[in-house]
């Protein structure tokens, strides 16, 4: 049981992990914090959260450091690009027992980040990164079951202690999380390869339609298929912006590899080379399938042993 879990950052994904815990019965009284005075009041509205702390606060706020007295666990769900801002606010109040985490979609950043805000109180940060998301945004988003059968990355530091990570660990199972390990550097070239790179890629295709003159007879005819590729493009700009910024060099490499596979299946088009198209495609297909089969055998509830 988290006696006091404060949130910096009140929509899908603070807001989900605050329904989560609030539902397991695994914390008393949830704090939040946001730049958006509308969306903490909204929040409370919501009873995402128990009690408002400062909007926009300052380092010396001595709201802020009410807010954070007694904090178990401080969680930033805020844009990767605000995390140094933030933990430079917190660190002069951060209390001695509290553990603070992450949400954040790259992580060898948010590390130098983390340890430029917060020198010696450095152990005290346990980075993060959920795998769940919706496209849409704002305390209204939030459920009690984003995270439940997701994995919850952790990139533990050197100078963190096994308890504090422990206290993120089972904040995340208490959301019905898996938890997994990774270092900072391995998770941002994964999530390169599969989440920044199709983020972009949707973006991309969208933006390519609705520029073009006849967008709107375009869109008139786009079905599901379109719609389910580019599901993720409804997803906040900002956020992907900050990401893409801030894994720049992995997803380079990435979009190069990725262009150069489609200057292959072009020549091959151009070409009329149905068979080499055909086993791209069949390649893809089963490498698909097997991925499905995979998340799915994970995801399903193993059976309890009978006494």
């Amino acid at each position: 049981m988290l006696n006091k879990v404060v949130l910096f950052g009140v929509g899908l994904i603070g807001g989900s992990f605050a329904r989560a815990l609030k539902k397991a019965g695994a914390v008393q009284r949830v704090v939040g914090i946001d730049r958006s005075p509308a969306s903490l009041e909204r929040a409370k509205q919501l009873g995402i959260i128990d009690e408002i702390g400062p909007a926009s606060p300052a380092a010396g706020d001595a709201a802020l450091a009410e807010a954070l007295r007694d904090a178990d666990l401080i969680m930033l769900a805020a844009p990767v690009a605000q995390t140094g801002r933030i933990l430079a606010m917190l660190a002069p109040h951060l209390p001695e027992g509290a553990v603070v985490t992450d949400a954040g979609s790259t992580k060898t950043d948010v590390v130098a980040a983390a340890r430029a805000a917060l020198g010696s109180k450095i152990a005290q940060f346990v980075p993060g990164h959920p795998i769940a998301g919706r496209e849409t945004n704002g305390p209204d988003a939030a459920i009690d079951t984003l995270y439940a059968g997701k994995k919850a990355v952790l990139t533990p530091l050197p100078e963190n202690t096994g308890a504090s990570v422990e206290r993120v660990a089972q904040a995340w199972q208490a959301c019905g999380a898996i938890i997994h390990m990774l270092t900072p550097e391995e998770h941002d070239k994964v999530f390169a390869a599969v989440s920044h790179l199709p983020h972009l890629l949707a973006y991309a295709l969208v933006d390519d339609i609705a520029r073009k003159p006849h967008a709107e007879l375009l869109f008139q005819y786009a079905a599901s298929g379109f719609r389910d590729f580019t599901r993720i493009a409804g997803s906040s700009p900002e956020m992907w912006r900050d990401i893409s910024l801030a894994n720049q060099s992995a997803l380079l490499t990435e979009l190069d590899a990725y262009m150069a596979q489609l200057t292959h299946l072009r020549a091959r088009l151009a070409a009329g080379d149905g068979a080499t198209l055909e086993t791209v495609y069949g390649n893809a297909q089963r490498a698909r399938q097997r991925w499905i089969e995979a998340i799915e055998a994970a995801e399903t509830p193993q059976p309890k042993d009978k006494d």
